[in-house]
C-alpha cells in the first residue's frame, strides 16, 4: 500500500470511528502532536484520542489536497464535528504524516475553527 493509500485508510477509519483500522496504519511508538492542544505517545494514547469524550460521533472529514515528498504526506481539508459542550462546529485542518518502515510514525495536526 502506498503512503497516500495508507493516509486515505487512516481518514476512512476516522470517518467511521474504526479504531483497529486507524491503528493498523500506525507504528507502535506513533506520536500525535495536535498543536496547541495535546501530544500523544504510542498506540494506546493515540487510541484514547480517536473518540475523545469531549466530542460526539465520528467527524465528517473532507480531504481537499494531498502532497507527498519522500517520507512525508501533507493533507489539507475541512471537517465538521459535534462538541459535547458547544454543539456542532466546523474546522479547517492540516495534517502532516511522517512515515517510517511503511507506517505512520508521527502525525502533526493543525486545526483552525471556522465560522
Amino acid at each position: 500500500m502506498s503512503q497516500r493509500d495508507l493516509v486515505a485508510e487512516y481518514f476512512a477509519g476516522f470517518r467511521a470511528s474504526d479504531h483497529p483500522r486507524i491503528l493498523a496504519t500506525l507504528t507502535d511508538d506513533v506520536e500525535w502532536v495536535i498543536h496547541g492542544h495535546r501530544t500523544t505517545a504510542g498506540k494506546d494514547e493515540f487510541d484514547g484520542e480517536i473518540e475523545n469524550p469531549g466530542f460526539k460521533g465520528s467527524p465528517d472529514l473532507d480531504v481537499q489536497r494531498v502532497f507527498e515528498d519522500g517520507p512525508v504526506v501533507v493533507t489539507t481539508g475541512e471537517g465538521r464535528g459535534v462538541s459535547v459542550e458547544h454543539g456542532p462546529f466546523r474546522f479547517a485542518f492540516n495534517d502532516l504524516f511522517t512515515f517510517r518502515d511503511g507506517l505512520i510514525a508521527r502525525v502533526d495536526s493543525y486545526v483552525v475553527p471556522l465560522p
